[in-house]
């Protein structure tokens, strides 16, 4: 029996991950105006859970390029955050989307996108994978490699009602003024 999704690039588990904003290359001396903005966005929001469920494919099922899985409940709650990150990084320069935020995570990259009608009808499962809570925004740089992404969290925001990121250890001491 041939595997169901021969030629697909599956995404590592520890990098699954939904994209409020794409910014491409980004001269380190944005950085810090970035992050202002991005913790401006993030403090506004409150704190959220997301379901993941279903399946998809960007073009489009019988031809799929990216596959990726849905998000249900929490859906409108990610795509207020993505605005908010888009109006404050409007702010900078940064050019506005074009499309409406439709909230995903990638699953996998097909290597050779061709019609392929068994992984298509198998795309139509709308089962539930589960939940996740989103208590902050994280500013990632992302490095490509023939191995895949590999990423490095750049600086992190807690939503509004969230524990301060990254949490202070129970025993560490504020440094004298």
């Amino acid at each position: 029996m041939r595997p169901l999704a021969p030629g697909v690039a599956w995404i590592a588990g520890g990098n699954l991950h939904v994209t409020l904003k794409f910014l491409g290359g980004v001269e380190p001396a944005r950085l810090p105006a970035i992050e202002a903005a991005l913790a401006a966005a993030a403090a506004g929001q409150p704190a959220f859970d997301l379901e993941i469920h279903g399946l998809g494919a960007f073009p489009s099922r019988s031809r799929a390029r990216v596959l990726w899985a849905g998000v249900g409940a929490g859906g409108e709650a990610a795509s207020a955050l993505a605005g908010r990150v888009d109006e404050a990084l409007a702010a900078l320069g940064v050019p506005k989307e074009t499309r409406p935020f439709a909230a995903h995570v990638t699953l996998g990259r097909v290597r050779e996108p061709r019609a392929d009608p068994r992984l298509a009808e198998a795309l139509d499962s709308r089962e539930p994978f589960g939940r996740q809570h989103v208590a902050r925004v994280s500013l990632m740089r992302s490095d490509l490699s023939p191995h895949g992404a590999r990423y490095t969290e750049l600086a992190a925001f807690s939503l509004m009602g969230a524990p301060t990121w990254p949490p202070t250890p129970p025993n560490a001491r504020a440094a004298p003024a």
